[in-house]
C-alpha cells in the first residue's frame, strides 16, 4: 500500500468517527462522469431507522402539504412511518407480512402480501380490502413488488419466497401479472421468470423494468403492448449479489439494489455509479423534498442520501 492509500484509509477512518451518530459518509462510486449529475462526491448517508428484522418496500406519501416514508418490516409483520422531525413509528399491524408498497392513482396505499398472498389495498377510511388473491382457481405464490401502468393497471411480481415451508405453490410458475382495473383476477403477462422481484416503470410508462433475483442475475426490459409486453432483451446484470427492487429518475436512470448498494444504470444500461450502503439493500424509492431523496432499505436499515436529480414517484 503505498503512502496515498494509506493517507486515504486514515482520513477515512477519522471521518467516520467526526461524524454524528447514524451519518455516514456515503461511498459514492462514480464509474462514468456522467454520474456527477446523479449525487455529489460528498453526499452523506443518513440512517434513520436500524435494528429492524428485513425491510422493505418504500414509498413516500405526501400529506397535506406533509410527506412521510412507509415501509415494511415483512417478518415482524408491520409496516413503519418514518417522517423528518418525528422519527419512526409503527403505522400498521399486522401488515399481512407486507412486502411491495406504493400508490394507486388515488393516493392510496398497495401493498404486496406474503403473508395474505394477497395484493391490497387501503381505502379512505382506513379498511384493506383485497384486490387480487388468485390465478386460476389457485392461491397466489407471495406478491412481491407493484408498479401503476399508464391505465391504472397494476403489474405485480410473485415469485414463493414468502412461502412458509408447510405452504406449497398453487401455481405452475412465478409470473409477473396484470391486473385491470376493476378486475379480480389479473392476468400472466410472463412466465419464465425463475424469481421476478423488482418491477418499475419508465417515466413515459411505455417500457418496464423486471428484475430477476433467481438465475441468471439480471434485470429484463419490456415494451408496453397494450396489455400485454413484447420483450427487448437484458437490460443489465447485476454483480454482486444479485437484483432486488428498483426505482427510477425523471430522466429514465434506472437505480437497482444489489449485493454492495444502488447501482445506477443510463437509459442505455450502462453502469454509471454506484452509492454503496454497510448492509446489502433489498430496495429503493425517490421522495423528500422535491423528490431528490433516495430512500434505501437494506435488511435491519433504513438509509436516505440527498441526490442532484429528482425522481418518479
Amino acid at each position: 500500500m503505498d503512502q496515498e492509500e494509506k493517507m486515504k484509509g486514515f482520513f477515512s477512518i477519522l471521518l467516520l468517527f467526526l461524524l454524528p451518530q447514524g451519518l455516514f459518509s456515503a461511498n459514492i462510486q462514480a464509474l462514468k462522469p456522467e454520474f456527477a449529475a446523479v449525487v455529489s462526491e460528498d453526499a452523506r448517508l443518513v440512517e434513520i431507522a436500524r435494528d429492524l428484522q428485513f425491510t422493505e418496500g418504500p414509498v413516500w406519501v405526501e400529506s397535506k402539504g406533509k410527506g412521510f416514508l412507509l415501509f415494511s418490516d415483512i417478518p415482524a409483520d408491520k409496516i413503519y412511518r418514518w417522517a423528518q422531525g418525528e422519527g419512526l413509528s409503527v403505522w400498521r399491524t399486522p401488515s399481512g407480512n407486507s412486502n411491495g408498497l406504493l400508490l394507486d392513482s388515488q393516493g392510496r396505499l398497495l401493498a404486496c402480501e406474503h403473508g395474505g398472498r394477497r395484493v391490497s389495498l387501503t381505502l379512505d377510511s382506513g379498511e384493506v380490502v383485497t384486490l387480487c388473491d388468485r390465478f386460476k382457481g389457485g392461491r397466489l405464490n407471495s406478491p412481491n413488488d407493484v408498479a401503476l401502468g399508464a391505465d391504472g393497471s397494476l403489474w405485480f411480481t410473485d415469485p414463493p419466497y414468502g412461502l412458509s415451508k408447510q405452504e406449497e405453490s398453487e401455481q405452475p410458475a412465478s409470473y409477473v401479472f396484470r391486473l385491470a382495473r376493476e378486475t379480480k383476477e389479473p392476468a400472466a403477462v410472463v412466465d419464465n421468470f425463475d424469481r421476478p422481484n423488482g418491477i418499475v416503470f419508465s417515466p413515459d410508462k411505455k417500457v418496464l423494468y423486471i428484475s430477476e433475483s433467481g438465475k441468471p442475475h439480471h434485470i429484463r426490459y419490456f415494451r408496453v403492448a397494450g396489455k400485454s409486453l413484447e420483450e427487448i432483451g437484458v437490460f443489465a446484470t447485476i454483480s454482486p449479489g444479485g437484483p432486488d427492487g428498483m426505482c427510477m429518475d425523471v430522466m429514465g436512470r434506472l437505480y437497482s439494489t444489489a449485493g454492495d448498494g444502488v447501482h445506477v444504470f443510463s437509459t442505455d444500461g450502462i453502469l454509471i455509479g454506484k452509492i454503496l450502503t454497510p448492509n446489502n439493500p433489498t430496495n429503493c424509492c425517490f421522495g423528500g423534498k422535491e423528490w431528490k431523496t433516495l430512500f434505501i432499505t437494506a435488511r435491519p436499515d433504513v438509509y436516505a442520501v440527498k441526490l442532484n436529480v429528482k425522481g418518479l414517484p
